[in-house]
């Protein structure tokens, strides 16, 4: 009779670890007052140099400085016996982080400075995607959620170096407007849903 019980925990416990688990993302806009330090990515607001209210680094090389960043909330709640993940991610540019050297602001350097927002929305959208095709159970979705993050994480940081690498940050221009186009492209095939 332990030989029945005991094996009856273990399948109960093997199925809670093993069962799907829903998944619901939701996208935070922040809030519409213009008196925040943080601007949630939307496609359809473009930055402006008024945005970057950091202190410039005299130090620097860089004529401007894009601190950009994706992150997200995981609640988890139970309904019926059922486990429920409610992700909420953010894409987000810092006004106090980011700024600008007097005498740079050009349209030219601006677009440049976009277009590192606009990596980071890139790769806020595959990781959202990388979400959806996930099998999260009750026993692997906090590590996997992580996993997910941190690989996501690494490719942004990855193509933000290669973007300033590449265009020597933006003054090759030849090859600027390569990463135009290519930056374009990928923002044309990017999705919220």
């Amino acid at each position: 009779m332990k030989h029945v019980f005991f094996l009856f925990f273990l399948l109960i416990i093997f199925r809670n670890s093993t069962a799907q688990v829903s998944v619901n993302i939701h996208w935070y806009t922040g809030k519409p007052s213009g008196a925040s330090d943080t601007i949630h990515y939307d496609p359809e607001r473009k930055l402006q140099w008024k945005d970057f209210a950091g202190p410039p680094d005299m130090n620097s090389g860089a004529a401007a400085i894009t601190e950009s960043g994706f992150g997200y909330r995981l609640a988890m709640r139970s309904v019926n016996g059922r486990m429920n993940l409610d992700v909420t991610i953010f894409c987000y540019f810092n006004r106090k982080m980011s700024w600008v050297k007097r005498g740079m602001n050009t349209a030219y350097a601006l677009t440049h400075e976009q277009h590192h927002f606009d990596i980071t929305w890139i790769n806020t959208c595959a990781f959202v995607r990388k979400l959806k095709a996930a099998r999260f159970t009750h026993s692997n979705y906090a590590s996997l959620i992580d996993s997910i993050y941190d690989g996501c994480y690494e490719s942004l940081r990855t193509m933000q170096d290669a973007y300033d690498g590449q265009t020597s940050n933006g003054r090759n221009r030849a090859v600027q407007a390569e990463w135009n186009s290519r930056i374009d492209d990928l923002l044309a095939a990017q999705t919220k849903d």
